[in-house]
């Protein structure tokens, strides 16, 4: 069975919710660019993270795996594992605005962006859940309570290009999100 790849960028926005879904994957990699490991521990959310494919048996190759970005993997050879046809789609969720620009200006400096490019480069499907979805969204604050973001126009504009790309699903939410992994992964 092919492997889901599973990259989150710096994002809180939508961030609660992809931990919880990431709990019903068995064959699972999951990439945490530098910001992600920084909000996952600003949103109190490592332990449910960390410990992702726990609670059900598995053997070594199906079980989930966390791979966290350091200097000696923004290129790593595990973004090989796409022209290998190790997985089956590359999901990033949540995405911040900073990954979709370099998304679409093909600019892969780091773990999140190189695997975007390494997938689209071996024709794996993507899907991207972008925090920048609309003028204005309500977004839960590391401490609690609700916040209210303004996007800007290049980041709304961003997340139209990406729209455009070949492979690449984006999505606006997280039913969006569930019902395109449904089908991804029959």
């Amino acid at each position: 069975m092919k492997r889901i790849a599973w990259g989150i960028t710096g994002a809180g926005h939508f961030l609660s919710d992809c931990a919880e879904l990431l709990t019903g994957f068995d064959y699972l990699d999951i990439f945490l660019s530098r910001a992600a490991e920084e909000v996952v521990y600003m949103y109190g959310l490592e332990a449910k993270l960390f410990n992702v494919g726990s609670l059900a048996p598995h053997t070594p190759e199906s079980s989930a795996r966390i791979y966290r970005e350091s200097k000696m993997q923004v290129s790593a050879p595990i973004v090989a594992r796409f022209s290998r046809g190790v997985y089956s789609v590359l999901l990033v969720a949540p995405a911040t605005g900073n990954s979709v620009a370099k998304f679409v200006y093909g600019i892969a400096d780091t773990l999140i962006t190189n695997l975007f490019a390494q997938a689209g480069k071996s024709l794996v499907p993507i899907v991207v859940l972008p925090t920048d979805v609309s003028e204005e969204i309500l977004s839960p604050g590391p401490k609690g309570g609700l916040v209210k973001v303004y996007p800007r126009q290049i980041d709304l504009e961003n997340v139209e290009k990406l729209k455009g790309f070949r492979g690449v699903t984006v999505v606006t939410d997280m039913e969006e999100l569930k019902a395109c992994l449904q089908l991804l992964t029959r």
